[in-house]
């Protein structure tokens, strides 16, 4: 079981970017998928989520109306598209699998190494 994220760097306050989740080893439209991220000396996290089917998504209230969670079973990956960047979004983003839609990081089973999102101008 692998999961490899990536489409993170650094960009400018209001910019956006579009992360990658792309997952091995297990059939993606089985399990929810959850975004976290992390900033060094506090805790993780959770920023959004997406059912197994892709019909119920959950997010964060500091990024609700920013971000969108999608996902693209036949691809085995999901995304997430982050709008209007701010500076205290910047973290390292994670994504993990879950037999369960939440943003609670401890539901989640299996994580990806890591994708370094900055906002900075």
């Amino acid at each position: 079981v692998q999961l490899v994220e990536s489409g993170g760097g650094l960009v400018q306050p209001g910019g956006s970017l579009r992360l990658s989740c792309e997952v091995h080893g297990f059939r993606l439209d089985l399990y929810a998928i959850g975004w976290f991220r992390q900033v060094a000396g506090k805790e993780r996290e959770g920023v959004s989520c997406i059912g197994a089917s892709g019909g119920a998504t959950f997010y964060a209230d500091s990024v609700k109306g920013r971000f969108t969670i999608s996902r693209d079973n036949a691809k085995n990956t999901v995304y997430l598209q982050m709008n209007s960047l701010k500076p205290e979004d910047t973290a390292v983003y994670y994504c993990a699998s879950s037999g369960v839609a939440s943003i609670e990081a401890v539901h989640y089973d299996y994580w990806g190494q890591g994708t370094q999102v900055t906002v900075s101008s």
